[in-house]
């Protein structure tokens, strides 16, 4: 899409960075891939998932299971009013939002790397 194609209401961006982008915003609206979802969990806020192909579905459940989002929403059932509905939920339940504020807690306080450098020095 060009950004000619759409009203003034409406700025886009060729990329942005996750990180610096998801804790600004109130919910992120995103298609459930493994790294947007991560990014998201991350940043703490709740995700509205939109899946469509390969894991995205999964990614998407996994997201609602965890407390951090309504349920999915598959790109063929996708209309105006669930999405509106979906991003109202997202950002008024309180407990999506404590779970997603609690979950990046936790996320953030892992140390990953010196966890695999750990095991690979146990098993190298």
């Amino acid at each position: 899409m060009h950004s000619d194609a759409l009203p003034d209401s409406v700025f886009m961006v060729e990329s942005a960075p996750f990180a610096w982008l998801f804790p600004r915003m109130a919910a992120v609206v995103h298609h459930g891939g493994a790294g947007t979802t991560a990014a998201g969990l991350r940043a703490g806020v709740p995700s509205v998932v939109i899946p469509f192909f390969a894991d995205q579905p999964f990614w998407g459940q996994k997201v609602a299971e965890l407390g951090v989002g309504p349920s999915p929403i598959p790109l063929r059932k996708l209309t105006v009013d669930r999405l509106s509905q979906a991003i109202h939920t997202a950002v008024n339940d309180p407990a999506i939002r404590q779970q997603a504020t609690e979950l990046s807690s936790k996320i953030m306080a892992e140390d990953g790397i010196a966890k695999a450098v750990a095991i690979l020095e146990k098993i190298g």
